[in-house]
């Protein structure tokens, strides 16, 4: 590179807008410029969870009222752009084809080239805004409202291969149906890491999901969990007992914790591999931050952990990511590039 450069991302996955803006410099660092987000997590609250079509329409209403926030945070126009990343996928169709069609218009009219990438390697690129470049090997545990997976990650722009993933509910989906039966607002995970600091994590003894020995070692399963709170609440109230909501959700989030933390430590040690970066909404609860330190620690691995901010779904992530594909040399997607919901972790880029 003989000059610095600027990547504009865009992210719609699911009920966040998302733009980004980064610096990619010529040494290969990338500089964080603005991230701005809309969120429509209000407009599902009363649902339970995310409204597929909900969530497009809030999309489209804030595609471009979050783009002038991003440039205005920046200090930067829209002519200063030199490349343009959006998530392609996995997420909701409807929701990737708008940010999808608007990132194709900005690059069309620019005269810019289009990066249509990974939404799950987003999440790992954005800890390099956080921490600086990742290792040539490194260990993603990503944990959110529809991901709970281990990514072992061989280069950023290279190669990233899924070593376990959720068979049934994802960590953040466990949490949001919890905080359902214990009558707390949604999204889940902010009001049970509330009270579950007021409780006990030992009060009850629920199950750990696939952790037996003949158990895939590093797949995850909270579904059962989850059915296993629902069951003793159920219990607690035929009974006409007063439900102890704090130690209800310190011995759930506890269950989720002490699960993800050691699978992620023994696919590590496994892997041989030194370093751990954890990102997605979940990432930000406590008390996984907390033990994740404490058996890497132990272990010798070396954790990464992005500020909450960056570990929810973000513009600034895909930009991150678009800087190291671009940086990488790959070739740019075409213009027209679908939206794919379905698509694998290990298609980085789309060409």
């Amino acid at each position: 590179m003989t000059a610095d450069r600027v990547v504009l991302g865009i992210e719609s996955s699911c009920d966040e807008t998302g733009v980004g803006l980064v610096r990619l410099a010529t040494d290969g660092t990338v500089e964080l410029l603005a991230d701005a987000v809309a969120s429509s997590v209000d407009e599902h609250a009363r649902y339970g969870g995310v409204v597929p079509e909900i969530a497009s329409r809030a999309h489209l209403a804030a595609m471009a009222p979050t783009m002038r926030r991003a440039l205005d945070e920046s200090g930067l126009e829209l002519s200063d752009v030199d490349a343009i990343a959006v998530t392609a996928g996995p997420g909701l169709a409807g929701a990737l084809m708008v940010g999808v069609a608007a990132a194709k218009a900005y690059a069309s009219a620019l005269g810019v080239p289009l990066y249509g990438v990974n939404h799950l390697g987003g999440h790992v690129a954005v800890d390099t805004l956080e921490h600086g470049p990742l290792p040539d090997r490194c260990l993603a545990m990503l944990v959110s409202g529809g991901h709970s997976q281990l990514l072992l990650v061989e280069g950023i722009a290279e190669k990233i291969t899924e070593v376990g993933t959720t068979i049934d509910d994802a960590a953040g989906e466990a949490y949001d149906k919890v905080a359902r039966i214990l009558d707390l607002p949604y999204p889940g995970g902010p009001p049970i890491d509330k009270q579950a600091k007021l409780g006990n994590p030992k009060a009850i003894a629920f199950p750990r999901g696939l952790t037996g020995p003949r158990d895939a070692k590093y797949d995850f399963s909270f579904s059962g969990l989850k059915t296993a709170v629902a069951r003793w609440v159920e219990t607690e109230q035929r009974e006409g007992r007063e439900i102890p909501v704090p130690d209800v959700c310190a011995s759930f989030q506890e269950a989720v914790a002490d699960v993800l933390t050691a699978k992620a430590v023994r696919a590590a040690r496994d892997l041989d591999v030194d370093t751990l970066v954890i990102s997605g909404g979940v990432a930000a609860n406590s008390r996984l931050s907390e033990l994740a330190a404490q058996r890497c620690a132990e272990a010798g691995i070396a954790l990464r952990v992005p500020r909450p901010r960056l570990c929810t779904d973000n513009g600034a992530m895909i930009a991150a990511l678009g800087a190291h594909v671009l940086a990488s040399g790959a070739k740019p997607s075409p213009l027209d590039m679908p939206a794919n919901p379905g698509l694998p972790v290990s298609t980085i880029v789309v060409q």
